[in-house]
């Protein structure tokens, strides 16, 4: 077998993530050798692949879903926002500048497709099967010339097409015959057909919409999934994505203790890896929720300041909003306060910053005995360490070097009190660990809170992921999807007018 497949989408937030995660999933319970890939990915969520290459956690998480080990190869192209017009562009893994989106997509765009269909190519050369999602919609006209991530890698590498719509949101009907329509009769005949996801309800009600759409398009839909509650992986687009005000899917299990722990996080500008806060949501009688408001801060028992992509701004916001004295109290009064990367540089005494912000120096918060430089070049690393008396691995993703001139030392950063700070994303992650920084924090404030002692974080994802793999394997047509990924787009599927403008 050398089959391969995209999962496009109707919209971003479709679903193309986890259905494409459900799909490796259910593919290697049947054996086969897969791997994921996404040609170009903006995300400020990412992660560090053990060769010290950035990626996109969406493909990280949806490489765990294929039982392999993630690499640069699955994520060539990955742009992290600074704002609404530039972005960072990570090039098989590494910085290698920075772009407006119309100095992007005038040019630079395009002269990357022969990278990503050589990664391409070599993924497909090494697994039975590659499965590759796109980006937005395939039928964003404006931007289909320079295309690399949807239709454009699909006629470059003949695959064909699923498209994926949440039906959740309404419209989907509409939106899976525009997508099509709007393509050119080229592109056209690599879409083989729909996937409806997020549906709540008796599917039967649904099906002869279904039946029409099949009428109107000559293509079938591969399944229905539904709705369901904690499937959402690794988020890609933290510029777009707002947290504000949410609270993160806890464990649904009941805390070991009296109390729970209640942790707020600072819902800062252009976060990111605020996934750093899922292994603390997984924990029984944790409650995590983002927030924007000094008086949200007075109940938590934890404030986490996570990780940005502009430190400078966040810097800035924070005292706008009144948060950076609440920070500054809270530390006074011992009570538990993280900073992870951008937010340990934030919580330092000054950050010099000709990189970022192109800003000179600037004064942090005061709070830990750090001064922060931004160099040039990226620390891309997967250390290991020990804390609290326990094992921690994490990974680390800056351009702050950080002088630490006292403290305690703390995950190569330090602890002054009960405020922490470290550049290590995914420290949490670690089970022994996490536990005793729960029991500390539950012990500064005054909390009769005990962490689960057997909550794995690895293993839960793992469950995740196999729930995503029963989700396709009991509600998709998995013959037909088979035949599509090892035979390709069936031949002579109709062309829906008006097709693609000229």
């Amino acid at each position: 077998m050398n089959g391969g497949l995209l999962v496009a989408g109707t919209t971003s937030d479709a679903g193309k993530s986890v259905v494409t995660a459900g799909i490796c999933r259910w593919l290697v319970r049947q054996g086969v050798k897969v791997a994921p890939f996404k040609a170009q990915n903006m995300s400020l969520n990412s992660f560090v692949t053990r060769e010290g290459a950035e990626i996109g956690r969406a493909q990280a998480m949806q490489a765990q879903a294929c039982r392999v080990e993630p690499t640069a190869l699955m994520n060539p192209v990955l742009l992290k926002p600074g704002g609404e017009q530039s972005s960072q562009v990570v090039l098989l893994g590494k910085p290698v500048g920075e772009l407006s989106a119309r100095g992007y997509h005038g040019g630079r765009q395009q002269k990357l497709l022969g990278t990503v269909l050589d990664c391409l190519a070599e993924l497909r050369g090494t697994y039975d099967a590659v499965i590759c999602e796109g980006a937005g919609s395939p039928a964003e006209i404006n931007l289909r010339r320079t295309d690399i991530v949807n239709m454009g890698i699909a006629r470059n590498a003949r695959l064909p097409v699923l498209v994926v719509g949440d039906i959740d949101r309404g419209g989907v009907f509409a939106s899976f015959f525009g997508t099509v329509a709007l393509l050119s009769p080229e592109d056209q005949a690599l879409v083989a057909g729909f996937l409806v996801n997020k549906f709540r309800g008796d599917v039967s009600l649904l099906e002869p919409g279904l039946d029409m759409l099949h009428g109107l398009t000559g293509r079938q839909t591969y399944g229905v999934l539904p709705f369901r509650h904690g499937l959402g992986i690794d988020e890609e687009d933290g510029l777009r994505v707002s947290l504000r005000g949410t609270v993160r899917e806890s464990n649904t299990a009941p805390p070991v203790g009296e109390d729970v722990l209640r942790v707020a996080v600072c819902a800062i500008p252009l976060m990111s890896n605020f996934t750093d806060v899922d292994a603390l949501a997984a924990e029984p009688g944790v409650v995590v929720r983002f927030v924007d408001r000094p008086e949200e801060l007075a109940d938590a028992d934890l404030v986490v300041v996570p990780g940005t992509r502009g430190t400078v701004r966040a810097l800035e916001w924070l005292r706008e909003r009144g948060l950076a004295d609440a920070l500054r109290r809270r530390a006074a009064e011992q009570r538990p306060v993280l900073g992870i990367c951008g937010g340990f540089q934030i919580l330092g005494e000054h950050i010099e910053d000709d990189v970022e912000s192109r800003r000179g120096q600037v004064d942090g918060l005061g709070i830990l005995p750090v001064r922060v430089r931004f160099a040039r070049e990226k620390t891309l690393t997967r250390p290991v360490g020990e804390a609290l008396g326990e094992r921690v691995e994490g990974y680390e993703i800056h351009h702050g070097v950080a002088e630490v001139t006292g403290g305690e030392p703390f995950l190569d950063g330090c602890r002054v009190g009960q405020t922490w700070g470290t550049h290590w994303h995914g420290s949490l992650e670690s089970d022994g660990f996490r536990r005793a920084f729960l029991r500390e924090v539950a012990a500064a404030a005054g909390r009769r809170f005990v962490p689960a002692p057997d909550t794995s974080f690895a293993a839960l994802r793992e469950e995740q992921l196999d729930r995503l793999g029963d989700l396709i394997e009991q509600h998709a047509d998995t013959d037909a999807l088979w035949r599509l990924i090892e035979s390709g787009a069936p031949q002579g599927l109709p062309f829906i007018p008006p097709g693609a403008p000229a």
